[in-house]
């Protein structure tokens, strides 16, 4: 914690699970590698729990939804 800061405790408690902002799981519960073509649920981090934001039709179209925020992350620095 930062000792200069003083909501550095809050601040990590908003923070997601290992940082993950975004997340998909199979429809149907069970190991989402198994069924590749299966529906996802999609989920977004609210600062403080995961929240349903939508589906997705499948393992690649879900991937792709968690990817747009990094690449939307590092479209926005310079260099």
């Amino acid at each position: 914690m930062d000792a200069d800061d003083p909501l550095s405790a809050y601040s990590k408690r908003r923070r997601p699970p290992m940082d993950i902002f975004r997340r998909h799981r199979p429809f149907h519960g069970g190991a989402g590698h198994l069924r590749p073509d299966g529906p996802r649920v999609l989920e977004e981090w609210d600062d403080f729990a995961y929240q349903v934001v939508g589906t997705a039709p499948n393992l690649a179209a879900a991937q792709e939804w968690v990817n747009e925020l990094h690449s939307d992350d590092d479209s926005a620095t310079p260099g």
